[in-house]
């Protein structure tokens, strides 16, 4: 049997532990099981990331393909942006991840940070005027609803609703946010 290498070892721990982590969440995954999965000992799982919860911020990343919400107009973006979000599978295990392990400091601040840098920053970039921050931390706050909604309590009307009326009806609450009347 051939022996593995430093770099193959971590990333097999590293695969191990995002599959966990999205299944299990933070708190029940524990370094032997990400070490079993791996097929390594736990010393090692600790000796390449310190802690759990390091290992859980280095693996634990949520973004978006900010492309397809670029290529519309603002007055479309609502629609577009939860069609996107809603389309990407990986976001679901990430975000709930992060909220589940948001009781830990360093974890809640990853999720804080990925509001900032995944929501706010990219909606207050298509807006104008002194109050594009508020409209896109506002439209940020409405997306967040949907995700609690959908992923958290599993709003059981929410999620075997019919995806494009979702879309559609949920698009326009945040382009409400977005592009307020008046």
């Amino acid at each position: 049997m051939a022996r593995r290498t430093g770099e193959a070892t971590r990333e097999e721990i590293r695969n191990a532990a995002t599959r966990l982590f999205r299944e299990r969440g933070f708190a029940r995954t524990s370094v032997r099981d990400i070490a079993a999965q791996a097929a390594t000992n736990p010393a090692l799982v600790i000796r390449h990331f310190g802690t759990k919860e390091l290992l859980f911020l280095d693996t634990m990343h949520l973004t978006i393909d900010d492309e397809p919400l670029l290529d519309v107009p603002l007055e479309r973006f609502g629609e577009r942006f939860i069609e996107v979000l809603l389309a990407d599978d990986d976001i679901r295990g990430v975000y709930l991840a992060l909220v589940h392990g948001s009781n830990e400091q360093r974890i809640r601040a990853r999720l804080q940070d990925i509001h900032e840098r995944t929501f706010v920053e990219p909606v207050r970039a298509r807006l104008a005027g002194p109050d594009a921050d508020i409209r896109a931390r506002l439209a940020a706050a409405v997306v967040g609803g949907l995700l609690y909604a959908l992923w958290v309590v599993e709003d059981e009307h929410l999620v075997t609703a019919d995806r494009p009326v979702l879309v559609a009806r949920y698009g326009a609450l945040l382009q409400a946010a977005l592009t307020p009347r008046g």
